[in-house]
């Protein structure tokens, strides 16, 4: 039975996990879990799963939750708070593996833990690779970790890979990673209505049920954007190995073309659990609650080129790969100020690449050589783009 730490617990992919977990009691234990500051959820859960640790990372409502676990008769439960939670959690001895799916740089340090204790990381969480990729990566090899991607995009490449990929495109046959993206909610819209969207309107995703952080980066398309940075540091593909195919009806979650003209793709509905289950059972095969892919009703499945022009997001992503060093930290921090404040109403959809793209004119990239000098940039960026956005009104 393998020992299971859920970092983010009451998101959207914690919540998938624990249905796959549920499914196999047998085979998987909750040692952990974890949530910024969703009590209630943390609660439900805590009495389902009874875990031995239950972490949030906000300190008033660990003593809020600790307070209900112990009126629950769930005193055994250690409640703990913040990010030395987080990282104590994700390097316990008793755990085997831990899901990685909180959203945003908040997860880089928990993250970071799991690799120094050697974990099987199930990563979900884009921004430990796209704020420290070099850094993560070395420290999953340097202590035998294993990292294997959940991201439906990257566990589909993971899968049609050759299954003893050397870390090389070149010398193991590939020539191109084809990543699907569904086009978002604003596809086939008009890039002049672009300023009208809504947080409601970015937030439906016709596909995917996601939170509100993720769906707006899908609407933009940085979300893919992200994906083509995370891609580069999984499969050590350079920019132009990687190119972003839209393929509106989810079903083709990736593909790998290799040198001899073949493509693979890995085919199924779009359900979180399945590549969480491949994950977790790697390298073999569990039942994840998904209903099998009818090919018939799916009936036919479209492509087109990713347009630049339409979401600037993903051309700034690119571009800030190609820079390297914290340029890719700088990136993630000024889209995270920028779509919160999309969020809360105060700038415009449009806006959000217009503060990015300052924030990476205005602030030089350096070296990424540790942690340290990483958060000073994310720190940096997170100032800059609060200013910009200040300086935007809505009207």
């Amino acid at each position: 039975m393998k020992g299971i730490t859920v970092l983010g617990s009451t998101g959207s992919i914690g919540v998938s996990t624990l249905d796959v977990i549920s499914r196999h009691p047998h085979r998987y234990k909750i040692i952990a879990l974890t949530a910024n500051r969703q009590v209630e959820t943390m609660l439900a859960q805590c009495q389902q799963f009874k875990p031995q640790f239950a972490v949030m990372a906000d300190e008033s409502a660990a003593q809020l939750l600790s307070e209900k676990t112990k009126k629950a008769g769930l005193a055994n439960i250690e409640v703990l708070a913040g990010t030395q939670g987080l990282e104590r959690v994700a390097s316990l001895s008793s755990v085997d593996y831990v899901m990685a799916a909180i959203v945003g740089a908040a997860g880089l340090l928990p993250c970071l833990a799991a690799a120094k204790s050697g974990k099987r990381i199930l990563l979900a969480n884009k921004e430990a690779l796209v704020m420290s990729g070099q850094l993560f990566i070395d420290e999953v090899n340097k202590n035998n970790a294993e990292l294997l991607p959940i991201d439906s995009e990257h566990n589909a490449i993971f899968q049609c890979m050759p299954s003893n990929y050397n870390n090389s495109l070149q010398t193991s046959g590939v020539s191109k990673i084809l990543l699907t993206a569904s086009g978002g909610p604003f596809r086939d819209k008009a890039i002049d209505e672009f300023s009208q969207v809504t947080p409601e309107q970015a937030c439906a995703h016709p596909n995917w049920d996601m939170g509100r952080k993720i769906s707006i980066d899908s609407a933009s398309m940085m979300n893919k954007g992200l994906e083509v940075i995370e891609a580069h540091w999984l499969f050590n593909a350079k920019a132009d190995d990687i190119q972003v195919v839209v393929h509106p009806q989810s079903v083709i979650h990736s593909m790998v073309q290799y040198v001899d003209g073949s493509v693979l793709a890995q085919l199924g509905n779009p359900d979180m659990r399945t590549p969480i289950a491949h994950a977790m059972a790697w390298p073999e095969r569990i039942e994840s609650g998904v209903h099998n892919l009818d090919m018939f009703e799916v009936a036919r499945l479209d492509f087109q080129e990713a347009d630049l022009i339409r979401f600037p997001c993903l051309r700034l992503a690119y571009d800030a790969l190609r820079s390297g060093g914290t340029s890719t930290a700088i990136l993630n921090a000024a889209n995270e100020i920028a779509v919160e404040a999309f969020l809360n109403e105060t700038i415009l959809f449009t806006h959000i690449p217009m503060v990015i793209e300052n924030v990476l004119s205005d602030l030089s990239p350096v070296e990424a050589t540790s942690i340290d000098v990483i958060l000073q940039a994310d720190d940096q960026a997170r100032n800059l783009a609060s200013e910009i956005v200040s300086g935007l009104s809505r009207h």
